[in-house]
This record gives structure tokens, C-alpha cells and sequence, in this order.
């Protein structure tokens, strides 16, 4: 076992692809001598050459559209992109063909493609640094969208993304990159795509999170059962966006009768929408309350001061599973 935080679990995971796949190559801006913004490529060019780990021009739509090209040509691009709302120029390539390539040659071509990016705040960084779109992704068919939050999970994912055939989109949290370290499995390993994971089992309230809330919401549940210790509160990491685990999440429910769904992205529209309107749909009997969402507000991410009004924190998650344990109908 190795102690790793999410960069290094990334680093790791593109090393022993490299190693065991002669056809990955890693590309986008700085990744080469650099390693990257995050370092999230250090040394790969050193020990695979520049052909196989190079820098690409401040040109998103250009190097994704070269991505695609390699795809269909039997390689398996790894490409990263500095941070996810910068690369909203690759948006064309990546929802008008990337998705659809499979499909568009009726199958001659699969899109063995993985796309990689920052994503979210918490670094104090600026509006178009800070981004949380995944649903933008998610909405668009023949794209599979994951978002980890652990050491374990980020190589686990990344590998089972490179493997697949199907383009692959992974939004990896700025926060948590040097948040915290855990002990992972040297060598290969993957994580099932589509497969969430419990953090906590319990039976009054099921919370739903992915990415960087995953720590928020673990806290918050903590403080609200030491403060409460007859309830109990399953937490569940979605892990992939999509697909994902609605099988998971319809039996947590189904148990506990109450849902919040947490996430940084704006609330409209979004991720937590999907997942209550299916409860509603398959579990509304159930129910012992209105589902809820902690979520970032309807708004353009705000500059430096303002972003921790922005965010779910450990304060706000835990109003909202006031008002749910709380609710009578």
C-alpha cells in the first residue's frame, strides 16, 4: 500500500497506464515539461518521451478534435484540460462529436477517450477557475461523467476510464487534491464506473454527494449525530455522475423515507434535479418528507469573497437535515 493524496492517486494511475498501454498519450496545456498546472503530470514525459506526453496549444477546441482523431485511429488520448470552465471552447468537439462517434459510424469506431479537469472552488481562485458544470456533461448522451473524491477512488476511476471504449469526462476537485492523503493499492486496480459507495449506513436520512461535499457532508453528519444519537444517516458518494447508481440510491431511500442531495453546482437544472425527480418517481410512497438539496446558488461563481457564500458548507448541510428530520406532514 502506498499513503497518496488525489494528485499524486493521478500521477500514479497515468503511470501504470502508460506502462501497460503503449497506446496512451497524455496531452493538453503544460502537462509535458511542466507536469502540469496541479503537477498532475510530473515526470511522464521524462520517463515516456514527448511523444506520448506533450504540450498542447492554448487551443481546447483544436486538441480535443486531435483526441478524437487518435481515437478513431486505435490510440487512447488522456487529455487534461487546465480547468474546466477554460476549456468551454472544446465544447463543440466534445458534445457535438465526441459522444457521438460510436453511434455517427455505427459502431466502427469506439471513442476510447478520457478528458480530465479541475473543477469546482474552494482555492480562492477566480469565477472561470471555479466552475461546477457536470450536469452540461451528463445531459449529453454517449459521455460518461465521473467525479471522485478519495485517493482510492481517483486511480481506481481514472484506470477504468482509460479502459473504456466510450469517451470518459472526469472532474476532478481543485479542494481536494492536497486535502488529505490514504492508504491505495500499488499497482492496477479499477473502480466500477456507475457505482456509488456508501460512506455511512444508517436509517432516518439518506444524503447523496459527489466530489469536494463529500468532506462537508461527512462532517456535518458527525456533529449532527453526536448531538443525536438516535439517528442514524446514510451517506452515499455517487462517484459517477453518469451513469449513475440510481439502484443504490432508490433502496437508501426506500429505507430511510427522507432524501437531501448536496452538491456545488448552481441548483437549477442540475444533478440533484435527476436524482429527486426519479425518487419522486420510483419512491414517492416512501417518502416521510419533501426531498431537499444543499446547492450552490443560481449565480455566476462570485470572486474571492464571496465564494464560501456560494458553497454548501458543513453549517448549511446541517440546517437542511434539521428541517428533514424535523418535518411533519
Amino acid at each position: 500500500m502506498k499513503t497518496l493524496n488525489n494528485i499524486k492517486a493521478v500521477n500514479e494511475a497515468l503511470d501504470i497506464a502508460m506502462e501497460k498501454w503503449n497506446e496512451v498519450i497524455v496531452f493538453g496545456e503544460d502537462v509535458g515539461y511542466e507536469g502540469g498546472v496541479f503537477r498532475a503530470t510530473e515526470g511522464l514525459q521524462k520517463k515516456y518521451g514527448e511523444e506520448r506526453c506533450f504540450d498542447a496549444p492554448i487551443s481546447e477546441s483544436l486538441f480535443i478534435g486531435a483526441a478524437i482523431g487518435m481515437a478513431m485511429n486505435k490510440l487512447k488520448p488522456v487529455v487534461e484540460l487546465q480547468f474546466l470552465e477554460l476549456g468551454m471552447a472544446s465544447l463543440q468537439n466534445i458534445l457535438g462529436h465526441m459522444g457521438r462517434v460510436r453511434n455517427r459510424s455505427r459502431g466502427k469506431y469506439p471513442a476510447p477517450i478520457v478528458v480530465r479537469t479541475p473543477m469546482g472552488g474552494g482555492i480562492r481562485a477566480l469565477e472561470l477557475h471555479s466552475g461546477a458544470i457536470e450536469a452540461v456533461f451528463a445531459h449529453t448522451p454517449g459521455i460518461k461523467v465521473i467525479i471522485p473524491s478519495t485517493p482510492y477512488d481517483t486511480k481506481g476511476l481514472l484506470l477504468a476510464a482509460i479502459e473504456s471504449n466510450d469517451p470518459v469526462i472526469i472532474l476532478e476537485p481543485t479542494k481536494l487534491y492536497r486535502a488529505f492523503k490514504q492508504e491505495v493499492p500499488e499497482g492496477y486496480y479499477t473502480v466500477p464506473i456507475g457505482e456509488a459507495a456508501y460512506i455511512f449506513e444508517g436509517n432516518d436520512l439518506t444524503i447523496v454527494t459527489y466530489g469536494s461535499q463529500t468532506v462537508d457532508c461527512q462532517k456535518a453528519v458527525e456533529e449532527y449525530e453526536s448531538k443525536n444519537p438516535n439517528v442514524t444517516i446514510e451517506l452515499i458518494d455517487l462517484r459517477t455522475i453518469k451513469p449513475w447508481d440510481k439502484k443504490m440510491i432508490i433502496e437508501s431511500v426506500k429505507k430511510t423515507g427522507r432524501l437531501l442531495v448536496v452538491h456545488e453546482a448552481v441548483k437549477s437544472f442540475s444533478v440533484s434535479s435527476e436524482i429527486i425527480a426519479t425518487v419522486n418517481e420510483e419512491a414517492f410512497g416512501y417518502l416521510k418528507a419533501p426531498p431537499m438539496r444543499c446547492t450552490g446558488y443560481d449565480i455566476v461563481i462570485p470572486l474571492e469573497s464571496g465564494e464560501t457564500y456560494h458553497q454548501p458548507t458543513k453549517e448549511k448541510i446541517l440546517s437542511k437535515i434539521n428541517q428533514l428530520i424535523e418535518y411533519e406532514f
